[in-house]
């Protein structure tokens, strides 16, 4: 039996701000979206590269305030890409961690917090 990431579910309280967060600043985009009913609770999936995350409005899917880290090619480069988009709510640096990666930091609208990290060659 062959074993696939996982795929992390994120809660999310204001629709616009996680697609601004999400879509426009990170560079993620849309594989489907789901409501019940035209006012029901958004039920989302994101993917950039092979990173997958699911982010949902409904109560009990998840806890705000989670962390998921996301291997990078490059985080440096990531990080002055993100940068240079002067997105309001966050100017995210690199920080180098003992146990080898270079990890980037950013919380979402929500407060759950992704944790982009290349790992080092020393």
């Amino acid at each position: 039996m062959k074993m696939h990431p996982p795929i992390p579910i994120l809660r999310s309280y204001d629709e616009a701000a996680t697609r601004a967060f999400y879509i426009d600043f990170l560079g993620f985009v849309v594989t489907f979206e789901h409501r019940f009913e035209d006012d029901a609770p958004l039920y989302l999936s994101l993917k950039r590269g092979d990173c997958v995350l699911h982010i949902s409005e409904h109560h009990g899917d998840a806890s705000p305030g989670a962390a998921v880290r996301i291997e990078v090619d490059d985080v440096h480069g990531y990080c002055r890409d993100l940068n240079a988009k002067k997105y309001k709510y966050a100017r995210p640096g690199v920080q180098r961690q003992p146990w080898g990666f270079d990890d980037m930091k950013i919380a979402d609208p929500a407060g759950n917090r992704l944790i982009f990290c290349t790992e080092t060659d020393d």
